[in-house]
């Protein structure tokens, strides 16, 4: 195992930026190309269902905050590692303020230094 999961929490910290950016351009090099996402409704396979399937919900969730709260490293090591945590905010859709909450687990994997979310499975 490496010898702090400080690398891995900064790239989190960078995927909640990047998604909180609406700047789909920015989640872009944050996912591994073979990723998996795993909603409540349906999965999705691939960058770029994956990236597709985001801008779509960025089109229709206006001023969405995504906070990633209680970060836990479940495990870490030179190559993978996979957290959890929990989700919750604000958006406004049609016109009227919503709010949603669940938890996550990602999967992350190092591709040649650089980490990659290979999975999300996100839950209400």
């Amino acid at each position: 195992m490496p010898e702090s999961s400080a690398p891995l929490t900064e790239f989190i910290r960078a995927y909640e930026q990047a998604t909180n950016s609406h700047d789909i351009t920015q989640l872009v090099p944050l996912i591994a190309s073979g990723a998996v996402y795993r909603f409540s409704d349906g999965s999705l396979r691939g960058r770029e269902a994956i990236i597709s399937d985001i801008a779509e919900t960025f089109a229709a969730i206006r001023d969405e905050i995504y906070p990633i709260d209680d970060l836990e490293w479940i495990t870490h090591r030179d190559d993978d590692a996979i957290c959890r945590y929990r989700f919750a905010g604000p958006g406004t859709i049609d016109g009227q303020p919503r709010s949603g909450r669940g938890r996550g687990t990602n999967v992350l994997v190092n591709h040649a230094g650089t980490w990659q979310m290979l999975q999300e499975h996100l839950s209400a």
